[in-house]
């Protein structure tokens, strides 16, 4: 029984992360323009995603314990790219990307890297 629910709760979780920005995507699809969204604050969830996604992937925990990050972390680049978009701040796309490339190698550099991002992020 025990196992059973396990497994509901995390696809539950799954399916649940999978929708979680479509409303906001469509949202600003629809109005297309991306005013009342912040870059600064979507770039901050997606750095606590990518840091605690390097984290897991690190320490090798299985992965049923983060599949919804890389869910997530789908979705926000979407949205990321689409607020860049409509907010005419395209050319800045390519500095976020290797920000955020560059940062999830830097990650594992070192293991006292790993643990002081843990450690800031949360």
């Amino acid at each position: 029984m025990a196992p059973a629910l396990l497994d509901a709760a995390n696809w539950s979780t799954c399916a649940v992360c999978a929708v979680m920005k479509v409303p906001q995507v469509a949202a600003v699809l629809a109005a297309r323009s991306a005013r009342g969204l912040s870059v600064g604050s979507l770039a901050l969830e997606l750095t606590g995603f990518l840091v605690f996604l390097k984290y897991q992937i690190y320490y090798g925990y299985p992965l049923q314990t983060y599949l919804e990050y890389p869910i997530l972390i789908a979705q926000d680049v979407v949205l990321f790219l689409f607020i860049l978009h409509f907010s005419g701040n395209m050319k800045q796309a390519l500095l976020y990307t290797v920000t955020f490339v560059g940062g999830w190698y830097m990650l594992a550099l070192q293991k006292w890297i790993m643990d002081l991002a843990m450690v800031r992020v949360t």
